[in-house]
């Protein structure tokens, strides 16, 4: 153990913690895209499977800003999604039940990078 003089305790804290907040960026980033990852391999079990294509066309991408990822559906079938998940009318009058299928996904990704984040932390 080195000796530190009182006078410059301050600078040795701040020298020791210089490359924790990076390292602690790198961390949760690696879990995001983790969960990302899981996200989207549960979308894919759960989606609906009519001709299979829907649930083939999810996927993450990377945020515009940098921090945490995005996960939806290709084109075309992004615009399915909300019809899918919420229901919707038909031509007839009927009305088509929601599958919901994207809203458990994402309460459950939530909960679990929150989780992650904590050990991270910790």
């Amino acid at each position: 153990m080195t000796r530190v003089r009182f006078e410059d305790l301050g600078k040795e804290i701040a020298k020791a913690l210089e490359g924790y907040p990076d390292e602690l960026k790198r961390l949760i980033e690696k879990e995001a895209e983790k969960v990302a990852n899981q996200s989207v391999r549960e979308l894919k079990q759960t989606s609906p499977k009519r001709t299979g294509e829907y649930a083939k066309s999810w996927g993450r991408v990377k945020s515009k800003s940098g921090m945490g990822y995005i996960v939806r559906a290709r084109a075309p079938h992004y615009r399915l999604t909300h019809l899918l998940e919420k229901g919707h009318a038909n031509r007839d009058g009927t009305r088509t039940e929601g599958i919901p299928h994207i809203q458990p996904v994402e309460e459950k990704a939530s909960k679990e990078f929150f989780e992650r984040v904590k050990r991270v932390i910790r």
